[in-house]
C-alpha cells in the first residue's frame, strides 16, 4: 500500500521552482528520506504533504487522503516534527503531551496512557514533571517526538531531526527512530544533508537538488550503482584527460579541490593510475559513499548554498512578508 502517492506535485514562488513534478511513492512501514542541502525543496516538499503549504499544481494522497480536498483527514494521520522546537518551553515535558492530546481530543484514559507510552519510548519518564526550559536539546528533540507520536499516526515527519544536536544526541535520536518504526509499525519520512544519518536510518532514499529527484533507491543500491572504488588524488599538476582516457576509470570529479576517481577494481589499477599522475601529495581509495553518490549526480558536494539558508526558503521567506 502508497501511504504516500504524490503526482507531478509542483511549489512555485514566483520566478523560483522549490518542487519541480515531484512525482513519489512511499511504501507503508518504510523509513524514507528526502536527501538534499539546504534549499534542495525538503522542507517544502513536507509543508504540501503535511497541508501547511498549497501546492500550485498537481496532487498527492497521504494515508489515502487527498492533501486539498481532504486536510483534515490528512492532518488525523500525520506527526510532524519541524527543524525549529515548537513545545512550549515553560510548562513540563507532561504538560506539552498533554497539550497535544487536549488538542486531538483524546479521551483521558487514553490521553494518559499514551503519555506514558511515549515517555518510555523515547526515555523521558524521569523528567517528565522538569520544565522544558531545563531539557537539553536532545531531550527536547525526543519530547517533540514523542509528541508527534501521541495520536498514533499512520505517517511521522521529521524534518532535520538531528540539525545542531551533538554527534552524542544524535545517536540517540537514530536509536529512538529506528525503535519507534518498529514498535509503533509506523512509515516515518525524514528530510537530512546528513549523509551517514541518511546512510543508517533509510529503507530507501531520494536525492533532491532544486526541486527535482535525481535518483532513488536503497542506501546500499545507490552505492553499489556507481560501479567501483573511490580514489581520492591531490596533486598539483593533474592530467585530467589522461585519467579519463583509462578504460577502468568510469568518472572523474572535483572534491573540493581535490580529483576524485571512481574507479573499477581499484586495488589492482592504483599503480598505473599513479603513474599517469606523477608526484603526488596524497591519495586515498576507499568504497563509495552516500556523498560519493550526490557527487555523481549532481556533480557538487552537498552543503548549504549560503550562509543564510537555501534558495527554496528564502523565496518561501520573502513571500511571507508580502
Amino acid at each position: 500500500m502508497h501511504v504516500i502517492d504524490t503526482k507531478n506535485l509542483t511549489k512555485k514562488y514566483k520566478e523560483i521552482t522549490a518542487v519541480d513534478n515531484l512525482n513519489l511513492q512511499i511504501e507503508e512501514g518504510e523509513i524514507f528520506g528526502l536527501l538534499g542541502p539546504n534549499g534542495a525543496g525538503k522542507t517544502t516538499t513536507l509543508l504540501m504533504l503535511t497541508t501547511l503549504k498549497k501546492p500550485t499544481s498537481g496532487t498527492a494522497k497521504v494515508n489515502n487522503f487527498d492533501i486539498a480536498k481532504q486536510p483534515d483527514k490528512v492532518r488525523k494521520s500525520i506527526g510532524i516534527v519541524f527543524q525549529d522546537p515548537s513545545s512550549d518551553d515553560i510548562l513540563t515535558g507532561y504538560e506539552n503531551l498533554k497539550l497535544h492530546g487536549w488538542l486531538y481530543d483524546m479521551p483521558d484514559d487514553l490521553r494518559e496512557r499514551r503519555i506514558k507510552e511515549v515517555l518510555e519510548l523515547v526515555d523521558l519518564t524521569d523528567r517528565k514533571n522538569d520544565l522544558v526550559k531545563k531539557y537539553s536539546g536532545g531531550m527536547r528533540r525526543r519530547l517533540e517526538i514523542a509528541r508527534g507520536l501521541m495520536h498514533h499516526p499512520k505517517v511521522l515527519f521529521l524534518d532535520e531531526p538531528t540539525l545542531g544536536l551533538d554527534p552524542q544526541s544524535r545517536d540517540h535520536i537514530w536509536n529512538y527512530i529506528e525503535k519507534l518504526a518498529k514498535e509503533e509499525n509506523i512509515t516515518i519520512i525524514i528530510t537530512t544533508h546528513y549523509m551517514d544519518e541518511a546512510d543508517k536510518l533509510c529503507d530507501r532514499l531520494a536525492i533532491i537538488d532544486r526541486g527535482k529527484i535525481v535518483v532513488l533507491g536503497t542506501p546500499k543500491k545507490l552505492k553499489k550503482d556507481l560501479g567501483g572504488d573511490i580514489i581520492r588524488l591531490k596533486a598539483k599538476k593533474l592530467d585530467i584527460d589522461a585519467l579519463k582516457k583509462l578504460k577502468y576509470v568510469k568518472k572523474v570529479d572535483n572534491c573540493d579541490g581535490e580529483v576524485c576517481l571512481t574507479v573499477k577494481d581499484a586495488d589492482k589499477h592504483l599503480q598505473e593510475i599513479l603513474k599517469v599522475v606523477g608526484k603526488v601529495e596524497s591519495v586515498e581509495i576507499r568504497s563509495p559513499t552516500l556523498d560519493d553518490v550526490f557527487l555523481h549526480y549532481t556533480g557538487r558536494v552537498i552543503r548549504d548554498d549560503s550562509p543564510e539558508g537555501g534558495w527554496a526558503e528564502r523565496a518561501m521567506n520573502l513571500e511571507s512578508r508580502r
